[in-house]
């Protein structure tokens, strides 16, 4: 926190005064239009980009959304220019060559293995030689699942990998083609809600994760009947970025920061279970990745 508070001293000089009501281009009757790399539909990425695309209309800035693979996709369009801001999860931004600016932390990601309920697979040690869908080529889960199957003790020559869509995932999973699926979501994620499907436990792997991989990894509860007839489960969450190109526009940047901290409640979509975050005071939380100028400003506006 002293540090942040800092970082946002330093930036005392930026003008803090450009809000939603309109300045983005100069006057209010201009609008910018921002490019989001969200995620797979089905996702939260791609549910929280379309409630903030819908909040931020009308404001001056419109929010263009841009259905991805994921985290790993939405870094690679925003250095190619081919979105404005994007959703990334704080691991893949942190093992990124060149992290972008952050606008905000805005939710937790819980990394979730689904098998089939019927199946023998009843913990993260019983996935050795199992077909596992890691998520699809692009995705956070890919990224993360390589650690998380490290944890456990497992190489990649131990398990069969697959990068399969969450749907096309799920579908594989009931129709007996694949053992496992690993997905990084809010919970519940609609997809995984089927009678068919069960969520381990992986409370086991978080300090492994924490050891090998860093503070990034923390342990969470998906509570009881979250899923159909689903017991408590503990397993990992990862901090959600929403980060901008570095060229992004300050006035735009701020915002956007103005709408998530104006409009934090109605940013988490309703199917989630109340287990994920969108608050104005955690917005702040980006950790290592450095505040975008017009975030900052934004942020010392309202918390000096």
């Amino acid at each position: 926190m002293i540090g942040r508070r800092g970082f946002l001293r330093g930036a005392g000089a930026l003008t803090a005064g450009a809000v939603l009501s309109g300045t983005l281009g100069g006057c209010a009757s201009d609008e910018t239009t921002v490019r989001m790399a969200a995620g797979e539909s089905g996702g939260f990425y791609y549910a929280f980009a379309q409630l903030l695309s819908r909040t931020a209309a009308g404001s001056g800035v419109r929010i263009e959304v841009v259905s991805t693979a994921g985290s790993v996709d939405n870094l690679g369009l925003l250095a190619r220019g081919g979105a404005e801001v994007g959703l990334v999860l704080a691991d893949s931004v942190a093992d990124s060559a060149d992290p972008p600016p952050a606008i905000g932390r805005v939710y937790e990601n819980y990394l979730q293995v689904a098998v089939a309920t019927d199946g023998p697979i009843r913990s993260a040690g019983d996935l050795r030689g199992a077909r596992i869908n890691v998520g699809a080529t692009g995705s956070g889960a890919a990224h993360t699942g390589e650690k998380l199957l490290s944890a456990a003790g497992l190489s990649p020559a131990e398990v069969t990998a697959t990068h399969l869509p969450l749907a096309e995932a799920v579908t594989a999973l009931r129709q007996g083609r694949i053992d496992a699926l690993l997905w990084a979501g809010g919970v519940p994620t609609p997809a995984l809600a089927d009678p068919g499907v069960r969520v381990l436990d992986l409370g086991s792997l978080t300090e492994p994760m924490r050891e090998r991989f860093g503070y990034l990894y923390d342990p969470v509860l998906i509570p009881a009947g979250t899923y159909p007839g689903s017991p408590a489960v503990h397993t990992i969450g990862v901090a959600n970025l929403l980060v901008a190109a570095p060229a992004l526009a300050d006035s735009t940047a701020r915002a956007l920061t103005e709408a998530l901290l104006a409009h934090a409640d109605s940013l988490v979509p309703a199917e989630a279970a109340g287990t994920q975050f969108l608050d104005a005071r955690s917005l702040i939380g980006t950790g290592t990745v450095p505040l975008h100028p017009g975030a900052a400003a934004a942020y010392r506006r309202h918390h000096g």
